[in-house]
């Protein structure tokens, strides 16, 4: 795993981490193009990464399909794709060097709620520690969690937002490592792919601001560098939902790409005068994005 020192790191490396569970739709678009622009703008690396680490929900087709997409829509990476359900080693061996912050959980989500210790900035049931000491008798590990410091307090800039505070230990509590089904969790693996990719800038939605604190935390527990972080705004459905294959959000129609860009751009507040192209859209964007960012 790269562990590279800050002089000698890249001046730029962005990613884009879609989940194959479906194809791309406006939201995803919205993402990407943000995550694009700033690498351009920045005349930096863009990357992208399939996130199928949750192979059970991985709909077959779906990574090609997206990839396919980004072409069509103008969106070329740079070097080789990774796929995240192909590097499951270096999870189990970044696992390992956590030692003892880590530890197994025998609670289902039911024992969880009904501890009525709260609810986490992510929607989920604040854990309650019950594990944190040892398994009860006649309970066995379901999950591996990471053992949060007391008043852990993690403080970030977002390059949109400012400064962002979150007390992981109240508001999110211990949060798992390796799940119950035997994946390794989100959050663990984008940590240790961040850092082996030697991502220098994460832009992404803003429904994972909250997730960011706990990134941070695993990147000091296990000697990593700390990406520079911009959320952006989530597409919204007329319900005032996150628009996602959940809620129905349509595919992106692959016939008229300049019509889905322009609108993600509006959706950015990015004016772009009638593109005459796919090639002259981001033209134009990247040049309207370096002068907002």
């Amino acid at each position: 795993m790269t562990n590279t020192s800050p002089s000698t790191r890249p001046a730029y490396v962005g990613r884009f981490a879609p989940s194959p569970t479906g194809p791309l739709h406006q939201g995803s678009l919205v993402a990407a193009m943000a995550s694009f622009l700033d690498a351009r703008a920045h005349h930096g690396s863009w990357l992208v990464r399939i996130e199928d680490v949750d192979e059970a929900r991985t709909v077959a087709g779906a990574a090609e399909a997206i990839l396919q997409c980004l072409r069509v829509f103008g969106m070329q990476w740079d070097g080789e794709v990774v796929w995240q359900s192909r590097r499951t080693p270096l999870y189990e061996t970044a696992f390992m060097r956590l030692g003892s912050h880590a530890y197994p959980c025998g609670c289902t989500r039911k024992e969880i709620a009904d501890s009525q210790r709260g609810i986490a900035c992510d929607g989920a049931a604040v854990y309650p520690g019950t594990c944190r000491a040892g398994l009860a008798p006649g309970k066995t590990a379901r999950a591996w969690r990471l053992r949060v410091p007391d008043e852990a307090v993690i403080l970030f800039e977002d390059r949109r937002l400012g400064l962002i505070s979150q007390q992981l230990d109240t508001e999110v509590g211990d949060f798992v490592l390796k799940r119950a089904d035997g994946f390794w969790a989100y959050q663990l693996a984008v940590v240790i792919d961040d850092a082996d990719q030697e991502i220098t800038d994460v832009v992404r939605g803003a429904d994972l601001l909250d997730s960011t604190p706990r990134q941070i935390l695993l990147q000091r527990l296990l000697g990593l560098p700390t990406p520079r972080y911009l959320h952006v705004p989530v597409v919204a459905n007329a319900a005032g939902k996150k628009l996602s294959k959940q809620t129905g959000a349509q595919a992106l129609d692959l016939l008229k790409p300049l019509d889905g860009l322009r609108k993600a751009a509006h959706f950015l507040q990015l004016e772009i005068d009638a593109p005459s192209s796919v090639e002259n859209f981001w033209q134009r964007a990247i040049a309207a994005w370096a002068a907002r960012y």
